[in-house]
């Protein structure tokens, strides 16, 4: 079925966006860290040696939400990231939006309470035509799902 998907194919990757405090913040060539673990503890049973029980503690995030995007000229994120270099910063709800081939949203990634901790600059060559890429790690304390 070209342009359009059958019930039942999966979602492509290709189509997202980022908004921080519910506005869209530019676009994104890729986006990784969307992952959380669960903890688990060892409790023996006594009097049951068969087997050790596995409790859930805890959930972590052990990635960062990571954002490359080409360079552009609005400096909304660098300006974030500069607050928190200063110790005068704020928190921020940050989403990553999936969206279909129509251009609709069908699957959100919020992740609460969120700050940089880590920009990378461009690498720049003379003699290549590269596209001059920007990273940002995030932070995180919640991740939750919509859709």
């Amino acid at each position: 079925m070209p342009g359009s998907m059958r019930k039942g194919d999966p979602y492509l990757s290709y189509r997202f966006r980022i908004e921080i405090k519910d506005k869209p913040v530019g676009a994104f060539s890729e986006v990784s860290g969307l992952q959380v673990e669960i903890e688990t503890h060892d409790y023996r049973e006594g009097g049951v040696n068969e087997y050790i029980h596995k409790v859930a503690g805890p959930a972590r995030y052990p990635s960062h939400l990571i954002l490359k995007h080409g360079l552009m000229a609005a400096d909304e994120l660098w300006r974030w990231q500069q607050d928190v270099v200063r110790g005068a910063f704020e928190r921020h709800l940050t989403s990553v939006i999936l969206m279909n081939s129509a251009g609709e949203p069908i699957w959100q990634w919020n992740f609460e309470g969120a700050y940089p901790v880590r920009w990378v600059g461009p690498e720049l060559r003379a003699g290549t035509a590269e596209v001059a890429v920007e990273t940002l790690e995030l932070v995180h304390r919640e991740l939750t799902k919509q859709g």
